[in-house]
């Protein structure tokens, strides 16, 4: 009801823009290429950005930052996951397991995955506070609402929400229209690839009030088998404004149903004619009529609320306030082969006279969560000193339980909807940090960050993991604490208005997530020590940047290549590792009409000591608890390649712009074992983006884009999973490093030349 409802106000909206443009009260808006910020404008956007200052980083912050602005993000928005929206950030990597960048999408920076990478939106944290991930198929199109993002490299400053380990992400949502305007956009492509996206905007109505919406779904076969998406969401802000005070009501969610692909195609049909690329093995029955239950979905809505306040009390001193709430449902349906009924908590069969152990069955693996909290932050400026003073106070309650649905052989239904695990999780998080910079002298900054961070976390109960040793479900009795000090520091030094250096050293520490709960026994928590120095030099014509970094790492939680039952990294606690590499960044313009931008990122990453275990398995791939362990020194982290590059050439001429996006990523181990069996190819990927803007005055503007995503059609794999093993043998049960290990793993293939085509119109 809650999207139906969003529809109607969206078209009343629509409606009175259109009645407003017939009285030409709008000659030249917001979205025209003349008329960019009027002076009240200027004031809204200062205003606004008070949300986000105390966590961003400024001028002469010693961090390694990006900034993508809301035309940047319109540019490339067909539809496809934010991290793609970002895929031209230095050391960033991005992944999908539908293959075209729609539904389940992941990234990495500085080969660090999603689950520690900080996400706020407005200042408030978006990672799920459990896994500590950032699922981007729960707020499809969301770009469509961001005002402007900034990507922090390393620790970063100070933040709400999970530790940083390799970067922040900060988002800060849609200023407000001054002017009624409405806005319409569609989306068509390969693999029946559908965009929607309906704006619309009140403009200041009394001079103090201002309604902004948004509608959107996005549905896609993918690439992938069966790797369809099905998405829905919607924004709305409702704002008073004045010109020291601004409150404004935020709310947005999503909803999603994805067939399951985030199991890979496994290795061995990949070079087998009887399997294409796009083999997909979720959901298979055994069937010969259906082969694949229609069903494997993975089912979620997330709605979140703020409430956001931000006064200026001087020319030096603002604050801003926000208490937040989300809600999120949702469930993994599957079908299970052959499973072992007494493990579900259901009776023997009856089958043609004989009571039968085991079952295909249906489950459903669901969840319930619930995040609140406030966040707030002081902020101090003159024009030689700059101080904020912030934190945050969360709660995360949730439940997490499995039912059994259906069962082949129960063709009576004779079995009622039985519950087979359920567990509950308690995770309180407070912060509080205090930043300050200062200028030393005309030329010379000083900055110093520092944060306390407070975790308590509690889980309990039965977890869908069988446990052999035990004969029963794995039971979660997880009471953990966690004080955090966080400091950091650094120089910033302008010898001249062309020339930029910087230098800085900060600590971090996280706490271990549900899953590194869920897959070893005592998982520690992590510390880092980030070193970080650069240097920067602009002028009219070119920009070029370096950033040296070093990340020296105390218990890392490394990935292992290895996947949980709902196809989660594992990860393990390594004592010691370090990820070092320099970050290049260059923008020319040598004409008006041409620029090229471009990144590049050389690394090396290790980790100094590693002991790894490969499983003995029986003809059906259970593990016989049997195992050989290899001790490793000096290999590579997983999932971490060398080089990094990325190019992009944009043209501008009689209106149409021409973009071409060129990206390498280097070969990555699947493992830490540096094993070139378990690989990853690099591979070289070219976008190209076409747009053409023409105005229709006093009426719209149109706006007609093309995206032909890599344009030479080249078959690669951006990720993979990796599960080495070793044959049982009973003639000769001796195992030890000399053994014939399997390297068995699964890939993710991504799309070949494939297209986007995007029309919008703006009044």
């Amino acid at each position: 009801m809650r999207f139906y409802f969003i529809g109607a106000f969206l078209l009343c909206s629509l409606a009175a823009t259109f009645s407003q443009q017939k009285s030409s009260i709008i000659t030249s808006s917001a979205y025209t290429k003349s008329d960019t910020i009027s002076k009240s404008k200027t004031k809204s956007y200062s205003l606004s950005e008070v949300s986000v200052s105390s966590l961003r980083a400024g001028d002469k912050s010693p961090i390694a930052y990006t900034n993508i602005d809301k035309e940047t993000l319109s540019k490339s928005n067909f539809g496809q996951d934010i991290p793609y929206l970002l895929s031209t950030t230095p050391s960033l990597v991005t992944t999908s397991d539908a293959g075209a960048g729609v539904g389940y999408t992941g990234f990495r920076i500085r080969g660090t995955d999603a689950s520690r990478i900080n996400v706020t939106i407005n200042g408030i944290p978006y990672n799920d506070a459990d896994e500590q991930g950032a699922y981007w198929v729960d707020l499809p199109d969301f770009a469509s609402s961001v005002q402007s993002i900034q990507v922090q490299r390393g620790v970063g400053s100070s933040t709400n929400g999970a530790g940083a380990f390799g970067a922040n992400i900060n988002i800060q949502t849609d200023n407000y229209s001054e002017k009624p305007a409405g806005e319409f956009s569609v989306t068509k492509g390969s693999f029946n690839t559908q965009k929607f996206t309906m704006k619309a905007s009140t403009g200041l109505i009394n001079k103090h009030w201002a309604i902004d919406t948004r509608l959107s779904s996005i549905s896609s076969d993918g690439y992938i088998d069966r790797a369809a998406t099905d998405l829905k969401s919607y924004y709305v802000q409702a704002g008073y404004y004045v010109d020291k005070t601004s409150i404004k009501f935020v709310t947005f969610g999503g909803k999603e149903k994805t067939y399951q692909a985030w199991y890979g195609v496994d290795s061995y049909v990949l070079p087998n004619l009887e399997y294409p690329r796009t083999h997909n093995p979720a959901g298979y029955t055994g069937d010969s009529v259906a082969p694949y239950y229609k069903n494997q979905t993975d089912n979620y809505v997330q709605t979140h609320y703020q409430l956001l306040g931000s006064h200026v009390f001087s020319n030096e001193l603002s604050m801003n306030l926000g208490l937040h709430y989300t809600r999120g449902d949702g469930y993994y349906e599957e079908y299970n082969m052959g499973s072992t009924l007494s493990q579900f908590a259901l009776p023997n069969l009856l089958v043609g006279g004989v009571l039968e152990p085991t079952s295909d069955l249906v489950t459903q693996k669901k969840m319930g969560n619930d995040f609140a909290g406030g966040v707030f932050a002081l902020n101090y400026k003159n024009s030689n000193f700059n101080a904020q003073l912030g934190g945050a106070v969360n709660q995360y309650l949730g439940d997490q339980f499995g039912n059994v649905i259906w069962a082949k052989n129960d063709s009576a239904r004779l079995l009622p909807i039985t519950e087979y695990y359920r567990n509950k999780v308690d995770k309180k998080d407070a912060n509080v940090y205090i930043k300050a910079s200062c200028d030393l002298s005309s030329k010379l900054s000083l900055s110093g960050d520092l944060q306390y961070r407070n975790v308590q976390y509690s889980l309990h109960g039965p977890h869908f993991a069988w446990d052999e040793g035990n004969n029963g479900r794995q039971i979660l009795n997880v009471e953990k604490k966690f004080n955090f000090f966080n400091p950091k520091a650094g120089l910033y030094y302008r010898p001249d208005l062309e020339n930029d250096l910087y230098a800085s050293f900060a600590i971090a520490n996280r706490e271990p997530t549900r899953s590194n709960f869920t897959s070893s026994t005592l998982p520690a928590p992590e510390t880092l020590h980030d070193y970080e120095a650069g240097y920067k030099y602009h002028n009219n014509l070119i920009a070029i940047g370096l950033n040296l970094y070093f990340m020296n790492y105390r218990d890392q939680l490394i990935l292992t290549g290895k996947l949980n039952e709902i196809g989660e990294g594992i990860a393990v606690n390594i004592p010691k590792s370090y990820r070092s590499g320099v970050e290049l960044m260059a923008s020319v313009k040598p004409t008006t009409w041409m620029k090229w931008d471009g990144t590049a990122t050389l690394s090396n990453n290790r980790i100094l000591d590693f002991v790894e275990t490969v499983n003995v398995v029986d003809e059906y791939w259970a593990p016989t608890g049997e195992s050989v362990s290899n001790l490793y020194h000096n290999t590579p982290i997983a999932y971490t390649p060398q080089v990094l590059a990325n190019s992009l050439f944009t043209f501008l001429v009689e209106g149409v712009e021409l973009g071409l996006q060129s990206v390498y990523v280097g070969s990555q181990f699947l493992d830490n074992t540096g094993s070139k069996d378990r690989m990853l190819e690099a591979y070289f990927v070219n976008n190209l983006r076409c747009s053409y803007s023409l105005l229709v005055p006093k009426m719209c503007s149109l706006n007609f884009a093309i995206l032909v995503n890599n344009v030479f059609d080249q078959k690669y794999i951006s990720n993979a999973w990796s599960y080495p093993t070793i044959a049982q043998d009973n003639a000769n049960p001796v195992y030890n490093s000399s053994s014939t290990v399997n390297n068995y793993f699964g890939c993710y293939p991504q799309a070949g030349r494939n297209f986007l085509a995007m029309v919008t119109v703006k009044f």
